[in-house]
């Protein structure tokens, strides 16, 4: 219930954000000590509008109001059938259920619903019509996801699900603790973790996300880039500063990831970044994916980020974690019983 309500309640605080933007006066952003447009502080991406525009939306990039107020509509009736669904069953806990799917054990931390400027159609903005463009032929494909796992070979370059379970290396990269599902980069809203943490110095600035808790260090000025015999799985990072805003570039990326999307084998993939502070709480992330090997065309996303009044702590994904044991091992167990049904 509460999503749901966040969900609503941001499609008018989102609408009224914009609005009143329009009318304020430039916003100055504060420096830090080295005359750096100040971005530090803890940062929240969740949203619920989509990364890939609706077909019916064409090229319009922003929701008008008569389809925020059908959209908030949309939203406060379903809350209501879900609301009359769970009361019925207090009463009556014999009840059917309003549907097949128990969910999850932990929805209670999905936080998909956006703070800020959530009146967008998409979050693609590039190109035009908020669509992810066509792959190149023979651009590699996996997909994965929460259901059965989809047959393939290694590696696994997706996040989230499996192949098989013959091994961990079987196992999406997220149970594999080694990418987060949101955590990029690029970012991406997901249903929960989506807190970012930046970090400035004179010549570095560090991107520390909750997801995995990855801390990519950004190095500023003229220092040389890696050679392209040193690949690593959030790629090399350099970064400067154009007015208000941090820009960072990123590249030799090691090929074990997705570009985009299902799509692509981040080998050739640039990844360009622009984090520019739009208010005292809010950051405009904009990012930018260049990989001809996997698509025909740039893909241009821009995600708001909200100020957290408060702090990150260890997403410690390995310690503790039996999931990717018991998964192993239930296999082994299921692969026995088959044997000795087998055998008898």
């Amino acid at each position: 219930m509460k999503s749901r309500l966040l969900i609503v309640f941001s499609l008018f605080a989102g609408f009224c954000g914009f609005a009143a933007a329009q009318g304020n006066d430039v916003y100055q952003v504060p420096k830090t000590e080295y005359g750096q447009p100040d971005l530090q502080g803890v940062w929240n991406f969740s949203s619920n509008t989509p990364m890939q525009r609706a077909e019916r939306y064409g090229e319009q990039e922003f929701l008008t109001q008569e389809q925020i107020r059908a959209a908030v509509a949309r939203q406060q009736a379903a809350a209501a059938a879900a609301d009359a669904a769970a009361a019925q069953l207090v009463i009556d806990p014999d009840a059917p259920e309003a549907t097949d799917n128990p969910g999850g054990y932990n929805d209670f931390w999905f936080e998909s619903a956006g703070i800020g400027d959530t009146v967008r159609t998409s979050h693609i903005v590039y190109p035009p019509n908020g669509r992810i463009p066509a792959a190149v032929e023979g651009a590699q494909r996996q997909f994965g996801g929460l259901g059965p796992d989809i047959p393939g070979t290694r590696p696994v370059r997706y996040v989230v699900g499996g192949i098989a379970k013959d091994g961990p290396e079987d196992r999406g990269l997220s149970e594999r603790c080694l990418v987060g599902f949101n955590s990029g980069p690029p970012f991406t809203p997901s249903l929960y973790n989506n807190n970012v943490q930046i970090f400035q110095g004179k010549d570095t600035a560090v991107i520390l996300t909750e997801m995995i808790h990855d801390a990519r260090i950004v190095t500023l000025g003229d220092k040389p880039a890696l050679t392209e015999d040193i690949r690593l799985w959030s790629g090399d990072s350099r970064g400067w500063y154009e007015g208000d805003s941090l820009i960072v570039e990123t590249k030799n990326f090691n090929g074990l990831r997705q570009t985009f999307s299902s799509t692509g084998e981040n080998t050739d993939m640039v990844l360009t970044e622009k984090f520019t502070r739009t208010a005292f709480d809010t950051v405009d992330y904009e990012f930018t994916i260049d990989d001809p090997s996997t698509f025909t065309d740039k893909i241009t996303a821009v995600v708001p980020m909200t100020k957290v009044a408060g702090q990150l702590y260890e997403y410690a994904c390995h310690e503790g974690n039996y999931g990717m044991f018991n998964i192993l091992r239930g296999m082994r167990v299921e692969e026995r019983r088959e044997g000795e049904s087998g055998a008898q």
